[in-house]
């Protein structure tokens, strides 16, 4: 059944009803339900006009309309923009999953003009390894990466292929990405708070969440979201993303950023996946631990020092976890819970 109250439904109902919803003369809003990777879901409101401005905004950005490669689910903000993206448009999307692999997924596509495909950290990993899908990424003129923060290796490998990688940075309640490889989209506005938090402000903010007026009021302030990042501006004004506020622990009376450890780990080139996280500890108070999937057998002394290299010794991993791949939510992010079930 396809639904815009909440988003559900396969791909194709859901971009036959966000075509009526374009034509619509007052349409309801857009409900997409967020993930819940880091708490409980929320459900999002999104008005068609916040929508279409996003929509809009990313094809002038990336180069103009062209055909899209759904690899999301269609029911999360990212999966809906690219269907939507789309309809603006006026191009047919192709679903992956309807293929057996991701090069006859890009083998169907028949648009002759631009090509484009969304993607989060992992599924890009995941593809620069197998040859085919490697070369098959080199035909798109943008592969959006967002999700998730990249390592800058896996940039590194994936433009030193031929991949023309385009990272971005927002939300459900920003109707998607709204700052691409650090700039924001025409229109969108990114300002920093005493505390380096992110404020984000534009046409494509959320009108609230459903049924929670509080959270809301505590989210949209004076007309900008108040994102629960942090971030900083580097030295040509382009905004960088350091990671969650909450996601700081202190092990040892030592303020330990989670996303800083997590991103060194990716560069190990033993380790082909890594999500960290701070577990309680009698000794330290918060003892770091590292979830990796690896290529080759690596031990915790080896990261440790590895960490060590670029980052204080008090920031390394105190415990090693190896799984044979991160579990992932149906979103295409790291199921955290998952992994924090596991200790």
């Amino acid at each position: 059944m396809t639904s815009l109250d909440p988003l559900a439904g396969p791909p194709h109902a859901v971009h036959a009803a966000l075509v009526d919803w374009v034509r619509a003369a007052q349409p309801l809003p857009l409900v997409v339900r967020t993930s819940g990777s880091t708490g409980r879901p929320k459900d999002v409101v999104l008005s068609r006009r916040a929508m279409l401005a996003s929509a809009r905004a990313t094809l002038a950005r990336i180069g103009g309309p062209g055909q899209w490669l759904l690899a999301l689910p269609a029911h999360y903000v990212a999966g809906a923009q690219v269907l939507l993206r789309s309809v603006v448009g006026g191009t047919d999307p192709v679903v992956a999953d309807e293929h057996e692999t991701f090069v006859a997924a890009v083998d169907a596509m028949t648009g002759g003009g631009r090509r484009y495909v969304s993607l989060v950290p992992t599924q890009l990993v995941r593809l620069l390894a197998d040859p085919g899908a490697r070369s098959a990424l080199t035909v798109f003129d943008a592969v959006l990466l967002g999700g998730a923060a990249a390592s800058p290796a896996l940039l590194t490998d994936a433009r030193a292929a031929g991949v023309r990688v385009v990272t971005t940075y927002g939300m459900s309640e920003t109707c998607g990405g709204c700052v691409y490889d650090g700039v924001p989209l025409d229109g969108v506005g990114v300002r920093l708070d005493s505390t380096g938090r992110i404020h984000l402000l534009g046409p494509v903010l959320f009108d609230g969440y459903r049924a929670q007026p509080e959270l809301t009021a505590e989210t949209l302030v004076d007309g900008q979201l108040r994102t629960p990042d942090l971030g900083r501006l580097d030295d040509d004004g382009r905004l960088v993303v350091l990671g969650r506020a909450d996601e700081v622990v202190v092990s040892g009376g030592v303020n330990v950023p989670l996303p800083a450890v997590e991103q060194r780990l990716r560069e190990h080139p033993a380790v082909g996946e890594a999500a960290v996280l701070g577990a309680d500890d009698q000794e330290w108070g918060s003892r770091v631990v590292a979830f990796v999937a690896v290529r080759e057998k690596v031990g915790l002394d080896a990261l440790r020092d590895f960490v060590s290299v670029t980052l204080p010794r008090a920031w390394a991993p105190r415990q090693l976890v190896v799984v044979p791949t991160l579990p992932m939510l149906e979103s295409g992010k790291v199921d955290r819970a998952a992994l924090r079930a596991m200790l």
